[in-house]
């Protein structure tokens, strides 16, 4: 979710001025803090622990959902950012279960559990390159073994090899973005992993991508008989232009794009 890529002066539990400053009128940041006294069943704890940074970690934090309370085990600070950003602001939000859902950037699980969680047809395609993420994933969704897979690999615009920069968090870390420790991932192309989901469903309902910049690269190198079958498109967008292809509606907020489909879901 949103990077926090300047880190000069933190307000809010260590957020930088400039998060703030491009949230604070997002209507759907206010809706976010009314949610958390209905999604949190210790709201309290949560709010000391989103607004304020308090607690330690890890943490299994609960929170409400369709499918009954959920208590993911979140490892940092920047977790509970993501866990927010997923249940009470709902950046992903879907008014159906979504059948099949592509989680591009998938970290440890909370996206592919916000949509798990909508309805028990849900099937989640899942794709994470960094290992210790991919570990944490697997135990935050253990319960819904036979509805998720994930793929060890990163998502790009062509096949093989490439510099994975990570971070202590594993929220951050991104293809070619520059930090002290790097892992070398397998990438593969983005058609080749839409056209594997797509040989066994008729549709994708949700494709999200979040790879930390290089979301408008993926959008823009999807086949248009791909996109053709494509409900829904959420892309992170933060100082990024997303340009909606052929055929897509484009709205935006807090940092993300939605991109739907206007043939498929009118």
């Amino acid at each position: 979710m949103t990077a926090l890529r300047d880190r000069p002066l933190r307000v809010l539990g260590g957020r930088p001025v400039g998060f703030v400053a491009r949230n604070v009128a997002q209507p759907r940041n206010y809706a976010a803090l009314a949610n958390m006294a209905r999604r949190y069943p210790r709201p309290l704890d949560a709010a000391q622990r989103y607004f304020r940074g308090r607690g330690s970690y890890p943490a299994q934090v609960a929170v409400r959902t369709p499918a009954g309370t959920m208590t993911p085990t979140l490892w940092s600070y920047h977790d509970m950012i993501t866990l927010n950003e997923m249940f009470c602001r709902e950046d992903y939000a879907v008014a159906d279960a979504p059948h099949t859902v592509v989680d591009i950037g998938s970290n440890i699980g909370l996206s592919a559990l916000y949509f798990l969680t909508r309805g028990p047809q849900v099937r989640c395609h899942l794709y994470e390159p960094v290992p210790r993420n991919v570990e944490r994933l697997r135990a935050n969704l253990a319960q819904f073994g036979g509805r998720f897979d994930v793929e060890p690999v990163a998502v790009a615009d062509f096949d093989g090899e490439a510099t994975f920069g990570v971070e202590d968090t594993g929220r951050y870390g991104g293809l070619g973005v520059s930090l002290p420790d790097t892992l070398t991932v397998r990438c593969r192309h983005i058609n080749a992993v839409l056209e594997e989901v797509l040989a066994r469903a008729a549709t994708i309902a949700v494709l999200k991508l979040d790879v930390e910049g290089h979301e408008a690269t993926l959008v823009g190198a999807i086949r248009p008989d791909l996109l053709a079958r494509i409900e829904l498109i959420y892309a992170e967008a933060v100082e990024i232009d997303i340009s909606p292809p052929a055929g897509f509606a484009a709205t935006e907020a807090c940092d993300t794009v939605r991109l739907r489909n206007v043939a498929l879901s009118p």
